[in-house]
């Protein structure tokens, strides 16, 4: 066996490690003893999640001796690291507050987040030029390093605002907080989606007139919208609505048409949810989250931000800008992953001056952390897929 398909099968025993961890700390859920981490169902949960932490650790370093760099060059390198490092500062985070809510979140967050890094070619290709430096492995590192602390921020958050707002009546907090729960579907629904239609080996082929020049663009999920300017080459379904002309990323129509698919996926799993619980799914979840310690995680939030802001800073600020003196002979350029670091970093550092200085504690604070991921996430999907520039993946 090469050491591409070992890398990969490590990657998936950690996939189905964080399944079952995930399992064990459901268990947790109603456990009537006081100190829930001395359970049998919690040291199994946060063993198996160590297991599938090293399993994925393993993974990593695999990949790295097949390729020659560090795998964090494309994105589903990038979004493997990232969801890794999650994992890890869950770990950090559990073994300091002991609070084994944490984990039914954590983990299926980071199950999503490889799950959708992995819809993403996944083949070992030699460097480009410009990321043959090694600022590669310092700046990815960091940065990666740094969201995925933030983002504990964010599972502390949610599980704050599930177990705190008042969910008797419907109101403007809870409608969000459904419509953050609802992206939670669409990504699961990405990935059942496109694993679907891989698997059937589904392909529409575009001919695409960008500037004069033509090129081929490559559909594996059928075409709810088209490439702007472009006609159907091969045989099958087509809707007849094009993509927006400014998205000029590379293959933006295609990605364009994965995020609407992802959507009404997302509406309808969304949906089956509500009939099965035949409640909103805040609702439902609340009342098993009676126990939480709700200033245990309003810490966690905080302390989450506080760590992570920081390293936040060091890989997609200071480092990033000494990588592009030295790639482009500039530190900065305005280039839209550039622009969208700069705005998570203000929002980050908004929400410090904030909780310190204004007070914000509590549901304010969650949903601070709730509105960082997503900015996070933005940066991740639409920045790195649809907006072209100097950092779009391929």
């Amino acid at each position: 066996m090469d050491l591409y398909a070992l890398s990969s099968n490590f990657l998936y025993a950690a996939f189905i490690l964080y399944l079952i961890a995930t399992l064990f700390f459901g268990a947790t859920i109603g456990n009537k003893r006081e100190a829930n981490t001395k359970s049998k169902a919690s040291k199994i949960a946060i063993t198996v999640t160590i297991l599938g932490f090293i399993t994925q650790l393993t993974y990593f370093f695999i990949r790295w001796s097949a390729a020659g760099h560090a795998p964090v060059s494309n994105m589903f390198e990038f979004i493997a690291f990232f969801g890794m490092m999650l994992v890890f500062a869950f770990i950090i985070i559990y073994f300091i507050y002991r609070e084994t809510i944490l984990g039914l979140f954590a983990l299926p967050t980071a199950i999503l987040i490889i799950g959708y890094g992995s819809m993403f070619p996944t083949e070992i290709s030699p460097l480009v030029p410009s990321l043959q430096s090694h600022w590669l492995y310092i700046h990815v590192t960091t940065a990666a390093t740094g969201e995925a602390i933030l983002a504990i921020s964010f599972v502390a958050g949610l599980v704050y605002l599930i177990a705190k707002i008042d969910q008797t009546k419907r109101s403007s907090q809870t409608t969000w907080l459904e419509f953050v729960l609802f992206f939670v579907f669409a990504t699961a629904a990405f990935i059942i989606i496109t694993s679907s239609f891989e698997a059937a080996g589904y392909q529409a082929e575009f001919n695409q007139t960008i500037d004069g020049a033509e090129q081929s663009v490559e559909y594996h999920l059928p075409p709810l919208i088209e490439p702007n300017n472009s006609e159907l080459t091969s045989n099958g379904f087509t809707s007849g609505i094009e993509a927006p002309a400014w998205m000029h990323g590379s293959n933006a129509g295609s990605k364009f048409n994965t995020l609407v698919w992802s959507i009404l996926g997302g509406l309808i799993l969304y949906g089956l949810a509500r009939l099965i619980l035949r409640n909103r799914v805040a609702a439902a979840i609340q009342p098993k989250l009676s126990r939480v310690n709700i200033d245990k995680v309003d810490e966690i939030i905080y302390r989450s931000v506080a760590i992570g802001f920081p390293v936040f800073t060091l890989g997609a600020l200071i480092f990033a800008a000494i990588w592009a003196q030295d790639a482009w002979g500039r530190f900065w350029g305005w280039d839209p992953k550039e622009v969208w670091a700069l705005v998570t970093w203000l929002f980050y550092a908004a929400f410090l001056h904030l909780r310190l200085g204004a007070g914000w504690h509590g549901e304010k604070s969650a949903w601070l952390a709730v509105v960082g991921f997503t900015i996070i996430m933005m940066n991740l999907i639409f920045v790195n897929l649809v907006i072209a520039g100097l950092h779009s993946y391929a």
